[in-house]
């Protein structure tokens, strides 16, 4: 057995005068989930499409279950499964002739893909709907869809690309619950995110990658250990004390929170003792908040303590 079930080495791709990637690294073991953190426009979407082998890599070598994917693109494509970021499903066609249809082109066979299509289609609590041609499909519906479509041919390597957009919590539990079960049965995920608590739910490693490179990768406890572990929030009731409540912060954290939007002040903190200190200094200086919380890193947070800037300062070229 190969010891990754993929692995990317100095990946390069360039749209025009664009970067893409620019040498990222990935790899995961068979059975693993591999998530991939970063902005929009950071490259994670290019990556998976090279290791789908939708697109030729300029530098750099991948492989998937062994095979390289721009000699042995075939052989690459009948071991994989593709959930993108956009709806591939044909809208005119009900739920069930769509996975039916994916299920014969796969070679199931006519039984076997009718068989394949209603598990998944029960599994994705799409069964009442299976007959409705998926024009009729909600947005949550037709994603769900879409990530099974990917499953149909029992892929030993399924991407999915930013698969919670569009779901609601409890369809996003679901999806990952579905994820849990892949990887228990021997199979190995690529995941895109821009939510931290997606990946520290499903992750087995972490890569942070922004503008084409990893600038980061490790387990989720390693990666909030580079953000401090947690962080602290607070949003003051007076919006004209938020410099005030940020000095507090500031005093106790030994570094300027970031502000997050709607006057929420954001800083990563060593334990509950800083969280106490800084309750107790907001409490002293007579600032009045109206959220106020210890919690687990975001994205955000961690992006900003692996580059110093937040998602929202980065040039726009």
């Amino acid at each position: 057995m190969d010891e990754y079930a993929f692995r990317a080495e100095g990946l390069v791709k360039r749209f025009g005068r664009t970067t893409a990637l620019a040498g990222a690294d990935l790899a995961a073991r068979p059975g693993s989930v591999l998530a991939v953190l970063g902005p929009n426009g950071a490259g994670k979407t290019t990556a998976i499409r090279v290791l789908a082998t939708l697109a030729r890599p300029d530098g750099g070598t991948a492989e998937v279950g062994g095979f390289d994917v721009v000699r042995e693109g075939p052989r690459v494509r009948r071991l994989i499964g593709l959930a993108g970021q956009n709806t591939t499903v044909d809208e005119e066609l009900s739920g069930s002739a769509n996975l039916v249809l994916l299920g014969r082109l796969l070679d199931l066979g006519r039984a076997g893909a009718r068989s394949r299509a209603a598990e998944l289609l029960q599994r994705f609590a799409l069964a009442d709907a299976a007959a409705r041609p998926v024009s009729t499909y909600s947005g949550g519906m037709r994603r769900r869809l879409d990530l099974a479509a990917s499953l149909v041919g029992r892929p030993r390597v399924v991407f999915l690309d930013e698969p919670s957009v569009g779901l609601d919590p409890g369809r996003r539990e679901d999806l990952w619950r579905m994820v849990r079960e892949l990887t228990a049965e021997g199979t190995t995920v690529l995941l895109t995110t821009q939510y931290m608590e997606e990946a520290d739910a499903l992750a087995d490693d972490i890569c942070v990658i922004d503008r084409g490179r990893v600038i980061a990768s490790g387990t989720s406890a390693e990666l909030k250990r580079i953000a401090g572990g947690r962080a602290v929030s607070v949003r003051p009731t007076d919006p004209g004390r938020t410099a005030d409540a940020a000095e507090v912060l500031a005093a106790v954290a030994g570094r300027p929170p970031e502000r997050t939007g709607r006057g929420t002040l954001s800083v990563p903190v060593d334990g509950d003792a800083h969280a106490w200190d800084m309750a107790l200094g907001l409490r002293d200086r007579d600032i009045a908040v109206t959220e106020f919380s210890l919690h687990l890193p975001s994205l955000d947070e961690v992006f900003f303590a692996l580059t110093g800037t937040s998602r929202e300062e980065e040039p726009t070229t």
